[in-house]
């Protein structure tokens, strides 16, 4: 008999392990194909939600941030990059540039959540290889409506959206209601709003992870 599981990726488009996550989890899940199905839902997480229209130099924002050189992070993105293509997801050689912000990007994905065929997750995985791997920027409008073209929504509807601040008040509340889950780092994946799991994992502890909850009784704690 085939589980049905939902799961909540809590996720910013600007964190790279969140699109080794996203990658690895849907790996996971094309093995458990036939044992579970999933109802993916992705719930807004801003890593710099002060982060200006100007954006910040990456080298500049991680040594700032964690104090590393610029050494350390080319050897950390290498890492990253590895990691990504193990799972499928293709991270640009010469890295990202700049951090923005995401705001914008977390309204649209909030719009596409309403949207029927999967348009959620296209449009997320849109806006993962534009920032990830084209070094686009994921503030600018353009940019925004290209990632909605590429997810086959309605271009016209998502201009109107970021010409006004609407789904601000959604984007906002979630936001809160996770940070009051105790919620501090991405990916973060909520299965069945009870079980956590943290990080970009590889897909064999997604699977794992996976099976074991959709196995267990309804009412177990």
């Amino acid at each position: 008999m085939t589980s049905s599981l939902k799961i909540d990726f809590v996720s910013d488009v600007a964190c790279p392990w969140c699109a080794v996550g996203l990658s690895s989890l849907e790996r996971a899940l094309e093995r458990l194909d036939g044992e579970v199905t999933a109802e993916l839902h992705f719930q807004p997480f801003e890593l710099n939600p002060q982060m200006g229209p100007q954006g910040q130099d990456i080298v500049e924002h991680l040594a700032q941030k964690y104090g590393s050189t610029a050494e350390q992070q080319a050897a950390n993105w290498e890492a990253l990059r590895q990691r990504g293509e193990a799972v499928g997801f293709e991270f640009r050689q010469g890295g990202r540039g700049r951090v923005w912000n995401t705001f914008d990007a977390h309204r649209l994905l909030h719009w596409a959540g309403q949207q029927s065929g999967g348009a959620q997750l296209k449009l997320k995985k849109a806006l993962l290889q534009a920032y990830f791997g084209e070094a686009r920027n994921v503030s600018d409008r353009q940019v925004l409506l290209d990632a909605v073209a590429a997810a086959g929504l309605d271009g016209s509807r998502a201009q109107a959206i970021l010409d006004s601040d609407e789904f601000t008040r959604d984007v906002r509340e979630q936001q809160q209601f996770y940070a009051q889950q105790g919620i501090r780092a991405v990916p973060s994946v909520i299965v069945n709003d009870r079980h956590l799991i943290q990080g970009g994992q590889p897909p064999e502890v997604f699977e794992q992870a996976l099976r074991q909850i959709a196995s267990a009784p309804a009412d177990a704690g």
